[in-house]
């Protein structure tokens, strides 16, 4: 957690203006209201180690909520749910109004996926100068808040993420599982060689669990641009064990792992974005709160640009698990070693044990494998789809940000890893994003096609939900 931390800083300093400087000792509450909150739901997301599925869906909420609010003091933009009935008039329009109605709309966003920690949302608003206990007078930027987020929350109570635990069929969790899935394998036998196999994972306690596959409902979940579900039926999914493509991708995977350098491992590492991290799509909104920092957007600017990028990577989320469901496609650290028993090969050896020669069955991955069927790539189409939105909204591919990885500072080889300090630098989004589907093969977690085309498909939904917005920035959506 702290090597994260350090790493975020860092490209925080890279991208400030020269002259900037570090920020006041109560910065956040000096922020533009809406990269405040995004940072405290990005914090909250983080702590409860939320799946990336989730966390997307829940930035997607909380800027939404946002947006419809402010959208009442647009002269022409229309919220997403109440249309443009909410309309302020224009001596009401004025920045004061917006910044406040932006922080009481996310105080309600987060609140609502979060109750247990509202007290810690009504300390945030306080801190801004605003009254939690406010009545919401005729048009006040109480009411507007209240009624704008209401409709949304309201809507996605019901659009079959099962946040409130109350699908019929669920386990009457949060977010739990009510479509009834069940692997085709087991942790001990792989009956199919194209299905996905649940592995044990070692429980804190010395002992064992055995991996559930995270969200397996979610390409049910309702996308913020219609059409999502149209593309499970044209993908051509993954090629099958034994086809002549998946052997290059299984000798693909053995030689990459064989090859791995410093500066590899590193770009592996540093995209991981799992539990107690922000996630991917979290990594994502923080890249757009530093382009934010580098151009000195406006309220304005910003709480358009961080709706469509959350909603963009929300519906990247449904698209990918939609696939993953549907092809059940099985994993790297399964496979690979079903196809390589009894032969020897040359691969990464484990931690501190650099290249070997192994037995195939002992091969093994340098990430952890995550709880999920491997295609396509979850990195891959939040990131692809993340970098396009940014592209598209600020008008450039530029980017320019820089991370430095300081020696020894892994979290797989501890100690050892990198050998001396490693600089990331990505001149564009999209190389940026192209470095992130690479690292999940550097990894050993996903597959080339897994890999390619999830790029193709998060730049798809990136293309839907830009045209989607600025249907209501317009305020001629439908």
């Amino acid at each position: 957690m702290r090597r994260r931390i350090n790493v975020v800083v860092v490209v925080v300093l890279a991208l400030l203006p020269p002259a900037a400087g570090l920020l006041p000792a109560r910065a956040d509450a000096d922020l533009n209201p809406v990269l405040r909150w995004d940072r405290i739901l990005l914090n909250v997301l983080k702590d409860s180690k939320a799946a990336p599925t989730i966390a997307a869906r829940a930035l997607a909420v909380l800027h939404t909520c946002i947006y419809d609010a402010w959208a009442a003091y647009d002269p022409v933009a229309e919220g997403t749910r109440l249309g443009a009935t909410l309309r302020r008039p224009p001596d009401e329009r004025t920045l004061e109004a917006k910044r406040e109605v932006v922080s009481r709309a996310a105080r309600l966003a987060a609140i609502d996926l979060y109750p247990q920690l509202a007290d810690w949302f009504d300390a945030a608003l306080a801190e801004e100068g605003y009254d939690v206990a406010a009545q919401a007078t005729d048009g006040s930027p109480v009411q507007v808040a209240d009624r704008a987020c209401r409709a949304v929350l309201d809507h996605r109570h019901r659009d079959r993420s099962n946040q409130l635990g109350d699908e019929p069929g669920s386990s009457g969790s949060p977010y739990s599982d009510w479509t009834g899935y069940e692997p085709v394998n087991d942790p001990d036998h792989v009956r199919d060689r194209d299905r996905w196999q649940p592995r044990r994972s070692p429980d804190g306690r010395g002992g064992t669990s055995v991996q559930r596959f995270t969200t397996p409902h979610w390409g049910e979940v309702l996308p913020f641009a219609d059409g999502d579900a149209d593309l499970v039926r044209v993908d051509p999914g993954p090629s099958r064990s034994g086809a002549p493509v998946r052997q290059a991708e299984i000798d693909e995977m053995v030689k990459m792992s064989a090859e791995l350098t410093d500066e590899q491992k590193v770009i592996a590492e540093y995209w991981v974005d799992g539990p107690g991290m922000e996630a991917p799509p979290g990594h994502w909104m923080i890249f757009g709160q530093l382009c934010s920092r580098r151009d000195a957007h406006g309220l304005d600017f910003d709480v358009k640009l961080f709706f469509v990028l959350a909603n963009a990577l929300h519906d990247a989320g449904i698209a990918t698990w939609a696939r993953k469901r549907h092809f059940d496609s099985i994993r790297p650290v399964s496979l690979v070693p079903l196809t390589y028993a009894g032969r020897k090969i040359r691969s990464w050896g484990g931690p501190y044990r650099g290249t070997q020669t192994i037995d195939g069955s002992e091969w093994q991955p340098y990430l952890p494998t995550p709880p999920f069927g491997e295609y396509p790539s979850g990195h891959s189409s939040f990131s692809a789809a993340g970098a396009e939105v940014l592209r598209l909204f600020t008008g450039r591919d530029d980017f320019g940000a820089t991370v430095v990885i300081p020696a020894g500072s892994s979290l797989i080889e501890p100690g050892a890893v990198p050998a001396d300090d490693v600089v990331l630098h990505w001149d564009t989004f999209t190389e940026a994003a192209n470095q992130a589907g690479l690292s999940r093969r550097l990894g050993g977690i996903h597959f080339l096609s897994g890999d390619a085309d999830s790029r193709l498909v998060g730049r798809q939904i990136a293309a839907r939900v830009m045209a989607r917005a600025q249907e209501y920035f317009a305020g001629v959506a439908q």
